[in-house]
């Protein structure tokens, strides 16, 4: 149930991206195609066909996907980031550029990952999305409010190759050249799977129990997929949802007492299957997806989980390029001649 608030093969496009380095100096955009970015901008952002993705989307800039593990070192999101390429999505765009990791690890300063995004929205013109699952989760959230200044009044740009600070708390945006402060930076999505307050409680995280429900306007969309009658997590049917403060769309996707905690983010199997595969293709929330559809495969919980989080990457993944190529060309109108 859904409440709302306020296997292709591997896609190698390297031409939609900028090389990064670490330098400071942001780099080059990449040449348009006017006919490619015309594709581009005919999309309708929440109804992407399969198709549109492989000969569409695929030669198109996207933002990164910064997939933040559990607590459980073996348990990791790379099977959920497999998935994703398998969906389409480009995979340098996954991976780490410090370690080629397609998960990233949920013990980390959730300030500097609040930089990192300044840092890559100054370099790339992407603020990447980020999805996290169990304490993956949490510093999802955390960075929100990082970014909503609950915790300092300023961030630091961080630069995630270089493993440093850039002594500045500002970036310029490419859409426009403004200098503008990480503090109030926007993530376009962003998502929590199984994501609890009880363990907040035992690992001494208490100044996320306040808050881990509370989705501040740092992000636009925002979807928490919690399971019910999670031991892990600590959740119940009817618990408390996840919210806005303020403008955020925020939307609750409750998942069956079945799903396994640990086991939720191994979803390559998905895209493997065809049956499974063309349910998640065709996928629209609130939930365009039956109950018995769902068990037919033998994972309800997984399936309706990976279904409505391709349908989102989709989205923000058009919304994003179309943004890009929106934002390309207003700056060549304003060039001089």
């Amino acid at each position: 149930m859904v409440a709302s608030g306020c296997a292709a093969p591997e896609q190698r496009v390297e031409s939609a991206h900028p090389v990064l380095s670490p330098s400071t100096a942001p780099p080059r955009p990449p040449p348009s195609d006017s006919a490619a970015d015309e594709r581009v901008l005919a999309l309708d952002p929440e109804h992407i066909t399969a198709r549109q993705v492989r000969e569409v989307l695929a030669s198109a800039p996207a933002p990164r996907i910064i997939a933040l593990q559990g607590s459980l070192d073996f348990i990791t999101m790379q099977p959920f980031s497999e998935f994703l390429i398998a969906m389409g999505y480009p995979a340098d765009r996954l991976r780490n550029p410090a370690s080629g990791a397609l998960s990233y690890s949920s013990y980390i300063d959730s300030a500097h990952l609040a930089g990192t995004l300044a840092w890559y929205r100054e370099r790339e013109g992407m603020t990447p999305l980020l999805i996290g699952h169990s304490q993956g989760g949490m510093i999802v959230v955390r960075v929100l409010h990082e970014l909503a200044a609950a915790f300092n009044p300023s961030i630091e740009v961080w630069n995630p190759l270089a493993d440093r600070g850039e002594g500045r708390d500002w970036f310029v945006d490419p859409d426009d050249g403004a200098r503008r402060s990480v503090v109030g930076l926007r993530v376009d999505f962003a998502a929590a799977l199984a994501t609890g307050k009880l363990p907040r409680l035992l690992l001494g995280q208490w100044t996320m129990l306040g808050k881990l429900r509370g989705i501040p306007d740092t992000v636009i969309d925002f979807t928490g997929y919690t399971i019910d009658w999670d031991p892990i997590a600590g959740t119940f049917p009817g618990g408390e949802p996840y919210n806005a403060l303020g403008s955020a769309h925020v939307r609750n996707v409750d998942l069956p007492a079945a799903t396994s905690h640990v086991g939720l983010p191994d979803m390559r199997a998905l895209a493997a299957d065809p049956a499974a595969r063309a349910l998640i293709d065709a996928y629209r929330p609130p939930p365009e997806l039956s109950a018995a559809d769902a068990a037919a495969t033998g994972d309800a919980g997984r399936l309706i989980a990976a279904a409505d989080l391709w349908y989102s990457v989709k989205k923000h993944w058009c919304l994003d390029a179309q943004r890009a190529i929106q934002a390309r060309r207003a700056l060549a109108a304003r060039a001089p001649r």
